[in-house]
């Protein structure tokens, strides 16, 4: 609502460009998406098998990652997902290596992640009595 109060208010001056990015487009106001507000709309797709392991040495490279872990099979397994889902999963598979005390994270960690992350998104918050989720 904030973004559309701001962009009633301008004039025309034609050297003004206004760039917005989401990456969830279903949940945005229609009002946003009406004529004369953005010109264009460029849709990115979701990346590919290699795209998504590229993803994921990015977001793994600041995380202890154990060296027997695979990627490529993570990446395989995690089709239909964006960088900020990798994001989650990473950070995800690291909480699941922290509470097992673990030094680095496993593969087992990270099948662990991507389950939990893929029951978030189809029914919502997870509540485990006892654990908490980030």
């Amino acid at each position: 609502m904030q973004l559309l109060a701001g962009m009633d208010g301008f004039e025309n001056r034609g050297d003004v460009k206004i760039i917005g990015a989401t990456n969830r487009i279903d949940i945005l106001d229609r009002a946003l998406l009406r004529p004369g507000r953005f010109d264009r709309i460029i849709e990115i797709p979701l990346p590919d098998e290699t795209g998504r392991l590229l993803i994921l040495k990015v977001h793994c490279r600041a995380l202890m990652v154990d060296e027997t872990v695979d990627l490529r099979e993570v990446a395989q397994q995690t089709e239909g997902k964006n960088g900020a889902d990798l994001r989650a999963i990473c950070m995800e598979a690291g909480m699941f290596a922290i509470r097992k005390e673990r030094p680095a994270i496993t593969q087992e960690d990270f099948r662990a992640a991507i389950t939990k992350i893929r029951l978030d998104f189809t029914r919502g918050p997870v509540d485990v009595e006892g654990e908490m989720f980030a």
